[in-house]
């Protein structure tokens, strides 16, 4: 019989710090009382979560892990609870929904029963919707409540380790009420588990967090991931199999093959564990758009991308283009914006004259008419029309192409307004989203040309070379 496959048990990036002794063993010991065994990827995190240094204190005061959905990355945190209880631990477990807090704390009670412990002789559990508390007794003295977060206040009281449960939703202003309740312990810990955030996702602290501890930017933190660096395809089980430690063992591939649909995006977080390079809270600011800009005009290579894009409201018509740079950039530029009325001569005029490549158009009011313009003028490309997936990846790569600084534009004062004054409308129902003006008197056309004629630059096939994997 053959050997079942199972995922890749090592993440695909980690920062540890070294340490000499663990106290694993005796919580995976603890873990197997309740009849489960753990995995092999389980157990690695768990050598670093119960690391401890010199002083007996746990090396890592933070701990920060993502994997895609499904994994079973909360069993990690479950094990470090069970440890709290019979070690004397005081826990707080922390979520963004109560029914995921809740789950947390009937997951506890389980492991507890299955262990043979008996409610109200060995331990006590507060029931209660929100507020849950499981308290030891007899000889053990473990603590350990539950919650929702809030950004309203801290708790009056005081613990020894933090859970950050859903860490892709844990805001700035809930992390100014919650990091002060381990302040007060002799040996704190704070732990993060959760995937990585969608465009709609509300939290950023976890997201800064990882951006910081891989660079190297933070004290006494680890940080383990299972991801891909970039947009990758759907259909690859080489990544399903690299990006799920739990494939083989808690679902199938025939599972994985079920989830595939028509959102390339959705599918890259929720399963291959991408993180989309874009701050989901805010749009374009004037400082990251100022950081592209460049004063002449860069050495390109190539031909020209071409993005036409029909305004919403029927009435404007923006074309734009991007050219590779030398320097394997892509530089931007807005060629016109013009009124329909005008007609689409002067968008036939410069696909005939310009060196082009490719060309994309977007806009139900007059992409139809446009291509059939181009067939009488004698232009041979054929222009893509996108769908809505096609237009979904277009902003998401022009947004990871602004915070990895590959675009580049020269200040043209009519982009940069309408780029610095934008925010984000969503599309679709998976988590996709564009951008519309803040202000009536600005067109997001332009902003959307440039963007069509991005995404066509950037799936422009590279040549291949060496890729650094961690």
């Amino acid at each position: 019989m053959a050997k079942t496959r199972i995922g890749n048990q090592i993440p695909t990036k980690s920062i540890f710090l070294p340490s000499k002794k663990s106290d694993y063993k005796k919580a995976i010991e603890y873990y197997r009382r309740t009849g489960r065994k753990e995995q092999t990827w389980q157990e690695n995190l768990l050598k670093h979560l119960f690391a401890r240094n010199s002083d007996n204190l746990w090396t890592h005061t933070k701990y920060g892990y993502s994997l895609p959905r499904r994994n079973g990355k909360n069993e990690v945190v479950a094990i470090r609870e069970l440890y709290g209880l019979f070690s004397g631990e005081k826990g707080l477990h922390t979520a963004h929904r109560t029914t995921t807090s809740h789950a947390a704390f009937e997951r506890l009670l389980k492991f507890l029963n299955d262990m043979g412990f008996v409610e109200k002789e060995d331990y006590k559990a507060l029931r209660q919707f929100g507020l849950e508390k499981i308290e030891m007794i007899k000889e053990y003295t473990g603590i350990i409540c539950f919650r929702t977060r809030s950004a309203k206040g801290g708790l009056g009281e005081g613990f020894d380790y933090l859970i950050i449960d859903e860490a892709q939703e844990y805001t700035d202003d809930q992390e100014s009420a919650l990091k002060y309740v381990v302040t007060d312990s002799k040996n704190p810990q704070s732990i993060f588990c959760g995937t990585p955030p969608t465009a709609v996702s509300g939290g950023t602290v976890f997201t800064k967090m990882r951006n910081k501890v891989l660079e190297g930017g933070l004290k006494n933190t680890a940080w383990a991931e299972w991801s891909v660096d970039e947009m990758s395809d759907m259909y690859d089980k080489e990544l399903w199999y690299r990006c799920n430690p739990s494939l083989g063992i808690i679902f199938t591939e025939r599972s994985v093959e079920d989830e595939i649909g028509s959102d390339e995006i959705d599918f890259n977080i929720q399963r291959l564990g991408l993180w989309l390079k874009y701050n989901q809270k805010s749009a374009i600011s004037e400082k990251d758009w100022e950081r592209l800009k460049v004063n002449g005009l860069p050495r390109l290579k190539g031909k020209l991308f071409a993005g036409i894009k029909y305004g919403k409201n029927g009435i404007n018509v923006a074309l734009s283009i991007a050219v590779k740079t030398l320097s394997d950039r892509i530089f931007v530029e807005v060629i016109d914006c013009q009124n329909i009325r005008n007609g689409n001569m002067w968008i036939i005029d410069f696909l005939k004259k310009a060196d082009i490549d490719k060309v994309i158009i977007d806009g139900a009011s007059g992409q139809n008419i446009l291509t059939g313009d181009m067939r009488e003028y004698g232009i041979k490309i054929s222009p893509i029309l996108p769908s809505v997936r096609q237009i979904i990846v277009a902003n998401s790569k022009f947004e990871q192409g602004i915070f990895q600084e590959s675009i580049l534009h020269n200040n043209q004062p009519s982009l940069t307004a309408v780029a610095t004054n934008c925010e984000k409308r969503l599309i679709g129902t998976q988590g996709g989203f564009g951008y519309k003006s803040q202000f009536e008197d600005m067109e997001i056309a332009l902003l959307d040309s440039v963007i069509l004629a991005h995404y066509l630059a950037s799936e422009k096939k590279k040549k291949s070379r060496q890729k650094v994997s961690y």
